[in-house]
């Protein structure tokens, strides 16, 4: 038979998929690793970063996001059952994370840069956002549960343990366990002090809880931290799924959100009907329990956002190396290498303040001072900027790919709905930069710890010493101080990254984050370098690991 077609079929000039790759060979996020004390683990990162890039994983991610999770409120009897389904897809990434550390295992692990090697497997394992929002609040739930050591010593080493075992029953008569939290409510949202939720005292010492939460993330975990009102006040507690002996805690669930992404995560909307609680720390003294657990999830943050640019950017070189436009290779075009060295800038100086704060993060786990105080105002400060670049990065990158970076089957399209969450999540970015200037006020080490950070790039570039200049300026003017946080702490989180690309990255790439997130010889959009940088440097260091 002659084909009608007259070779129609043929496709040409489309970019192969991103596949076989290594997502840990980001130089910026080895260099780091190695920097930041976790270099002995480093095979496992490499390990975790090869298997993100292999094409089954990558199709799980996928197949997760696409078939999100279903509610389950009654059996098919009318039995009153609050369970969410997932698919298999799902089960197999939380397998692998937790199997790889990545949730809570570096709290059973004494070794320097535990934590460290933690974050960047973290980064690495980057196919699918949705299942890494309990990876994190797994992580986040140790520190703050220490706070109550009967508490810790029973659940601790089932939630560090490499083990995932899915499914309602007693916590202790499983091999491992996933933790959540459930702290808003929709009169409050961030403000938590306006929680309503009560918290009644029983005779054998466990709470009644009895209230409404808007966000429940994660809601098939095995075991929430909630904030609810005791008497002495706004006070913190643990509450099992299943309650010891095998019965259900009466948690109900109202329903799933309907997000932007993170969709194969359930974030769902509960009510507690008398809910069993164990008391965290003291009464009234909630917030102060649950400091340390926003620590790490702005933390995750952070490394979320920073995951999200890395793995935009790789995308849109990737198209770019394959794709021909107007009788050349996109990447040999002179505007779209300016497009993905302003990028890869903006990456590098994400991943490398990441790296940096992995590293303070595991330090003052450890007991250094110094480096909580530096982790207090830098963090926040982090925090605030650069998951708010992330969704401008992920937008940049997509129109790289012009129609197809539009379409769903591509990756990018997950990529930019799922920017904005990291800004939200822990609070957005107006909250993130209150808690900036209260660390400053409240906690002035901390500030000492920033400028003590600071200064060691001086010296190096006049364009960074005006700027921390600038900044000490600006510290010592009050007025009208809230009004000028965002500005403010943007200063601070962009004076932190020039420090550290001076110190550590390669010349080209901190020469242009100076000329242009200092200098502000800079467009409004990426691609607006100035002439006269040298970008080979910088474009060398997108490569992906094949």
């Amino acid at each position: 038979m002659t084909s009608t077609h007259d070779g129609q079929d043929e496709v040409l000039n489309q970019v192969p998929p991103l596949v076989g790759h290594d997502t840990s060979s980001d130089p910026a996020l080895l260099e780091g690793i190695e920097r930041e004390g976790a270099g002995w683990a480093l095979d496992d990162i490499r390990a975790i970063g090869r298997l993100a890039g292999t094409p089954e994983a990558i199709d799980l991610g996928r197949l997760a996001e696409r078939v999100p999770p279903r509610l389950h409120t009654h059996d098919r009897y009318g039995r009153r059952i609050d369970e969410v389904e997932y698919v298999p897809a799902y089960h197999q990434l939380m397998e692998t994370a937790v199997s790889h550390g990545i949730h809570a295992a570096p709290w059973a692990d004494d070794r320097p840069g535990a934590h460290v090697a933690r974050a960047a497997k973290f980064y690495s394992w980057n196919v699918d956002a949705g299942h890494g929002c309990p990876i994190s609040m797994t992580y986040a739930v140790v520190p703050a549960l220490r706070a109550n050591p009967e508490l810790a010593a029973r659940f601790e080493p089932l939630l560090t343990n490499r083990e995932y075992d899915f499914g309602l029953r007693d916590p202790e008569t499983k091999r491992g366990l996933i933790a959540g939290m459930s702290m808003t409510e929709k009169q409050g949202g961030s403000d938590v002090r306006a929680n309503t939720t009560t918290a009644t005292a029983q005779p054998d010492g466990t709470y009644r809880i009895v209230g409404h939460k808007w966000f429940t993330s994660a809601p098939m975990s095995d075991m929430f931290l909630t904030l609810a009102q005791a008497p002495g006040g706004l006070s913190c507690f643990l509450l099992p799924r299943v309650l010891p002996g095998g019965e259900a805690n009466p948690i109900r669930f109202l329903r799933l959100k309907d997000k932007l992404g993170n969709r194969s995560n359930a974030s769902s909307e509960i009510e507690y009907d008398n809910a069993v609680g164990w008391l965290v720390g003291e009464e009234g003294k909630g917030v102060k329990t649950i400091v340390e657990m926003v620590n790490m999830t702005r933390l995750d943050c952070v490394i979320g956002s920073a995951s999200g640019m890395r793995s935009a950017l790789v995308q849109a070189a990737h198209h770019a190396r394959h794709r021909a436009a107007f009788g050349k290779l996109l990447i040999d075009q002179p505007l779209m290498r300016n497009v993905l060295a302003d990028l890869a800038v903006e990456s590098e100086a994400a991943t490398t303040a990441m790296m940096r704060l992995a590293g303070a993060n595991d330090r003052a786990i450890h007991g250094d001072a110094g480096e909580a105080a530096l982790r207090r105002l830098a963090l926040a400060a982090t925090k605030y900027y650069v998951c708010k670049r992330g969704p401008v990065v992920a937008n940049e990158a997509l129109e790289c790919l012009g129609g197809n970076g539009y379409i769903e089957d591509f990756d990018l399209a997950r990529i930019y709905r799922e920017a904005p969450l990291m800004s939200i999540w822990e609070g957005s970015g107006n909250v993130a930069a209150l808690d900036a200037l209260r660390a400053i006020g409240r906690e002035p080490e901390s500030l000492d710890a920033f400028f003590t950070e600071a200064e060691l790039a001086v010296g190096t570039d006049a364009r960074y010493d005006d700027a921390l200049t600038a900044l000490k300026k600006e510290l010592t003017d009050f007025d009208d101080i809230e009004l000028r946080a965002r500005r403010l702490v943007e200063q601070i989180a962009v004076v932190f990254q020039a420090g550290l690309l001076i110190r550590y990255a390669p010349t080209a790439v901190a020469d242009a984050f100076c000329a242009t997130r200092l200098a502000r010889d800079w467009g409004s959009a990426f691609g607006t370098l100035p002439a006269g940088l040298d970008l080979a440097p910088i474009l060398e260091r997108i490569e992906p690991g094949f």
